[in-house]
């Protein structure tokens, strides 16, 4: 199984440029491009939020809206029809399960008691089963300073769930414009580059969040006898 990660598409109305020097447009044409040319194609395509600045399978960032997001993905029957976007995809070989992070009026992210008694309920359902679960704040220190004092509520009890279920083969982010890895309460955690414009490594004490005109990427998460490789792909912008 192949899946393809796409993250903070940042996309604005047409001829408007992301931080005065960007068009976002134009890079996420260029990534959806080189995905389209894999051989073989992805099986799936995961949107991992702030699709918009104001795939397949889509979760809200803190730049969207829940609400416009049920709107433009009204004939996608796997969005609920209220509360926190969180789904379950159970027809392929790994399952995969999405998780809102959204905290309403913040940068940040969060899991709640509601959110993360929903997530307990789900792995219960399938234990034997591969999962990977995907969400837009990743829930660890990335040490660019900046980013982690935006914060995560509730990771240290999102983390326990996870070390409770050894099947969670991998959890993929997006939010830091950034490819980073690490092990994370007994799984493997990972962001994605983004299709618009990557963060400085930053790591002075707060210094202030830099853009760079790196190039834009995306990620692929590929599942075969037992094991899952990521793979982090540039694309010419």
């Amino acid at each position: 199984m192949i899946i393809a990660q796409i993250t903070d598409t940042h996309i604005r109305r047409k001829g408007k440029l992301l931080h005065h020097m960007v068009n976002p447009g134009k890079r996420l044409r260029k990534a959806i491009e080189r995905i389209r040319s894999l051989d073989p194609k992805p099986d799936v395509v995961l949107a991992t939020g702030d699709l918009t600045e104001a795939g397949k399978y889509v979760i809200p960032g803190n730049h969207d809206r829940r609400e416009a997001f049920r709107e433009a993905f009204a004939d996608q029957y796997y969005l609920p029809a209220y509360g926190p976007l969180q789904y379950t995809i159970e027809e392929y070989p790994v399952r995969l399960i999405a998780l809102d992070t959204m905290n309403d009026g913040e940068a940040g992210g969060v899991m709640d008691e509601e959110r993360l008694a929903w997530l307990d309920a789900k792995l219960k359902l399938a234990p034997n089963r591969p999962t990977l679960i995907f969400m837009h704040h990743p829930p660890f220190r990335t040490g660019i300073r900046a980013l982690d004092a935006l914060g995560f509520r509730g990771s240290d009890e999102l983390g326990a769930i996870v070390r409770r279920n050894p099947q969670i083969e991998r959890i993929i982010c997006g939010h830091v414009h950034r490819a980073i890895e690490m092990r994370w309460y007994g799984t493997t955690i990972c962001t994605a580059l983004s299709t618009a414009h990557q963060f400085a490594l930053e790591l002075r004490s707060m210094h202030p969040l830099g853009i760079v005109l790196e190039p834009p990427g995306f990620a692929l998460h590929i599942w075969g006898e037992g094991e899952m490789a990521t793979h982090h792909c540039l694309v010419s912008p």
